[in-house]
């Protein structure tokens, strides 16, 4: 890593600050998140990875300002996906709306901490053997392929061997005890309905990101650069998710656009080292364009209403 160690100091510092204001000051109360909050913060967050944008440009440079911006794109579209999956988790757990931004909260604070780690990771693996790009590649090509083919495909947490192995390992409540993750009783300490949402929302980010950060690779080989946007990014969930949650449903071509760019990005990946080299000028292009097709599709053909709505669950399943 070239850049000064105080940059990231810095960088992270910042995260810091703007997590502790989050949870210190504006969420201090337990409250239901409204649309209107949701908006204003999401704004919020974009305006500040924008701001950012421009100061890598000025210090940087343009090519890296745009490397940033095109990874920002790639990770913030993706993170639609992660969308799906909370509303997917908080509906199967039955997470009261009163607790669902402490949940993410946490889960993203704890995806920070996981991604930087997978990210260094990633850029030592690159830096040392070359060939791990066609690797990552490869990969990126197969998960956009099979995300187009099984876009319907349902989750089920219940299977989850994280899961099954935690409820092994602890025992666990029936029903939510207010907004803790853990009690005590009769003398046995006991994990929450809450914390096993969490400890999925934990895993499942781990998954999207390994789709991610290889996506971002393809970019820019900075960590720094990497890290920044995927940061920016993932700080803007929460928001995003109280926004785009109750609404999700009307973007169904929204699946098939990320497969088709996690494909782009796979092919412009393994063609990195070859005189077919794709131009992140072209990329960012490309990316926009898909994304903005299939948004535009999702209104202009919705999808058909469900003649019945699945079965509700209890907070708790055996």
């Amino acid at each position: 890593m070239t850049e000064s160690i105080w940059l990231w100091v810095g960088f992270n510092l910042f995260v810091l600050a703007m997590l502790a204001l989050d949870l210190g000051v504006f969420h201090r109360k337990t409250h239901v998140v409204t649309f209107k909050e949701s908006i204003s913060w999401t704004v919020v967050w974009v305006a500040m990875a924008m701001l950012f944008n421009l100061g890598i440009a000025h210090f940087m440079g343009n090519d890296k300002g745009l490397e940033f911006f095109t990874g920002y794109v790639i990770e913030k579209s993706l993170s639609v996906d992660n969308v799906f999956v909370f509303a997917l988790l908080f509906s199967y757990f039955a997470v009261p709306a009163l607790y669902q931004h402490k949940v993410l909260f946490w889960g993203i604070l704890g995806a920070l901490v996981m991604r930087a780690v997978m990210i260094v990771l990633g850029a030592a693996l690159i830096t040392k053997f070359s060939w791990v790009i066609y690797i990552f590649g490869g990969f990126l090509i197969l998960t956009g392929i099979k995300m187009i083919v099984k876009r319907d495909e349902e989750i089920h947490p219940e299977r989850n061997p994280v899961v099954r192995w935690f409820k092994r390992l602890m025992p666990v409540t029936p029903d939510y005890r207010g907004d803790k993750f853990f009690v005590r009783e009769d003398g046995v300490r006991k994990a929450t309905p809450l914390f096993v949402a969490l400890l999925l929302v934990e895993i499942s980010d781990v998954i999207f990101a390994v789709d991610s950060i290889p996506a971002i690779f393809a970019v820019t080989k900075d960590p720094f650069i990497v890290y920044t946007s995927n940061v920016f990014a993932i700080l803007g969930l929460r928001s995003l998710y109280f926004a785009l949650a109750g609404v999700m449903d009307k973007f169904h071509y929204l699946k098939i656009g990320l497969g088709v760019v996690l494909t782009f990005v796979g092919v412009k990946m393994v063609l990195a080292h070859t005189a077919w080299k794709i131009d992140t000028h072209v990329s960012l292009g490309v990316i926009v364009l898909v994304l903005a097709t299939s948004v535009v599709m999702s209104l202009l053909r919705p999808k058909a209403v469900a003649t019945s709505a699945a079965p509700s669950g209890p907070a708790m399943r055996s």
